[in-house]
């Protein structure tokens, strides 16, 4: 037998033992470690949600139950004061931006009427 096929014949032996060794190792080793951390971690999440749910619950409940009422009240009133404000400001803002303002116009009407006092 000549020497290169001893030589590809002992490459592709070894080829095949060492891709049969490393499906082995996959299969019966790795993939079943792999496929119970990942069951554990499932069970954890979902362990740790409703827990979570119940802790802001609770944290929240807590905090409003310490807040005397007057605090409350003047927040309340003053939150909405400000967003009544802000909602003014950008309408009117927003139009003028859109529209623009009465000085805006009489520079545009002045500079239309001496271009057309040039011609």
């Amino acid at each position: 037998m000549p020497i290169w096929l001893t030589v590809l014949v002992h490459a592709l032996a070894s080829a095949v033992a060492v891709l049969l060794v490393m499906l082995s190792f996959w299969h019966l080793i790795v993939r079943p470690y792999l496929n119970a951390r990942v069951e554990e971690l499932i069970k954890a999440t979902n362990e740790i949600e409703p827990k979570v749910t119940r802790g802001v619950k609770a944290g929240v409940s807590e905090t409003l139950r310490e807040l005397p009422e007057v605090a409350l009240d003047g927040t309340v009133r003053e939150s909405t004061r400000q967003f009544l404000k802000f909602g003014s400001g950008l309408f009117e803002n927003g139009l003028s931006a859109f529209l623009g303002s009465a000085s805006d116009l009489e520079r545009h009407n002045q500079n239309r009427d001496d271009q057309t006092s040039r011609e």
